[in-house]
């Protein structure tokens, strides 16, 4: 019978990563965004089954700790950095980083989540090809999929076992089930403006000239008026 159960839940755990949908959408405008990820578990409720989101986000973009933190308590999730996020550098003065999402739930999965994320653009450099924007792809997470009653995972030799922490607290690691990758992925991008680097010497040229103008009309006010 213990055999038996395992077995079944190991077969409707394999049912959830070929049948379950994961989806993404974009909202607001600007360098403060919204990411938005839809989960679809199919067939039906999985008792004891934990959900993790692992999201590969790109160095053109950063999530802010302190925002999560002070949101923590009107989000149905819990996010686990893999690094710490400088929130001034420049994209590419920084590189991508990995969080991990646990959606709020008591008792079984549920089959439909809906979650959003705020992330912020990062300021990029200058374009010398006359591009007024950078692109910043961003990928649906991966979904891993775990549950205790279906610990030989063996049985999945077509899908790829990871290992991620069990839960926020990053206090132990586990091995969970991935999603294969879908054939449809909704892929989203976001427009960043970028400055004109041809201009750069210009304004560059510009500002030290009214640098020196300043600085010379300072020196003479300050020799007529005998300020020292």
């Amino acid at each position: 019978p213990i055999f038996a159960d395992e077995q079944e839940h190991c077969d409707q755990l394999k049912q959830w990563l070929e049948s379950s949908s994961v989806s993404l959408e974009l909202s607001k405008k600007g360098f403060h965004r919204e990411v938005t990820t839809t989960v679809e578990l199919r067939p039906s409720a999985l008792s004891g089954a934990s959900v993790l989101l692992l999201y590969r986000w790109p160095n053109g973009v950063f999530v802010d700790p302190y925002q999560l933190a002070s949101l923590s308590d009107q989000s149905n999730f819990e996010i686990l950095l893999d690094s710490a996020i400088d929130l001034e550098v420049p994209a590419h003065k920084t590189s991508g980083f990995l969080t991990y999402v646990f959606p709020s739930h008591t008792g079984s999965a549920p089959s439909f989540l809906k979650l959003t994320i705020p992330v912020h653009g990062r300021y990029h450099e200058p374009s010398f090809a006359g591009e007024a924007f950078a692109s910043v792809p961003i990928e649906p997470p991966d979904l891993l999929l775990r549950t205790e009653k279906c610990s030989d995972l063996r049985r999945f030799e077509s899908h790829s076992v990871v290992d991620a922490p069990c839960t926020v607290s990053n206090s132990s690691t586990c091995s969970w089930v991935k999603q294969p990758l879908q054939q449809e992925s909704s892929t989203v991008s976001v427009m960043l403006p970028v400055g004109d680097g041809s201009a750069t010497m210009l304004v560059c040229g510009g500002t030290l000239l009214a640098t020196m103008g300043c600085c010379v009309a300072l020196s003479k006010y300050m020799l007529k008026h005998r300020i020292v």
